[in-house]
């Protein structure tokens, strides 16, 4: 069983930064990957970055990179996701997942097991 409790959702202003983290408790020493997905209103579920544990790399979706950096302190067990340069199309509900599957640069929400209740960022023009 794995927990991830996502935080540091908010309000900003175009242009501006916010950091995300995700705290995962239980048996997280095994899980190969965390990723990073949001979902706007009347959207699907989107890829935004993923970090593999192992060779400790991380992946963008093209929307994304450039802006986010996701990081991972396997010592707290906690992932993270700085965003910068926040657009408003940016808003979304941002959930934080795991998988034990490996596999390549995973991207896809049905490759991951283990979610996070959801944190909103909401970007204004």
């Amino acid at each position: 069983q794995v927990q991830l409790v996502e935080s540091g959702g908010g309000l900003v202003q175009a242009g501006g930064s916010l950091r995300l983290s995700c705290a995962a408790s239980g048996r997280t020493f095994s899980m190969s990957a965390m990723g990073w997905f949001r979902q706007a209103p009347g959207k699907e579920r989107e890829f935004v970055a993923g970090h593999r544990r192992s060779p400790g790399s991380a992946y963008y979706s093209d929307s994304v990179k450039g802006r986010f950096t996701v990081s991972r302190d396997n010592a707290e067990n906690t992932v993270y996701l700085q965003m910068n340069s926040l657009e408003p199309e940016d808003t979304a509900v941002y959930y934080c997942a795991g998988t034990f599957y490996v596999g390549d640069n995973l991207r896809a929400a049905a490759d991951f097991g283990s979610w996070g209740q959801g944190t909103q960022v909401t970007v204004s023009s």
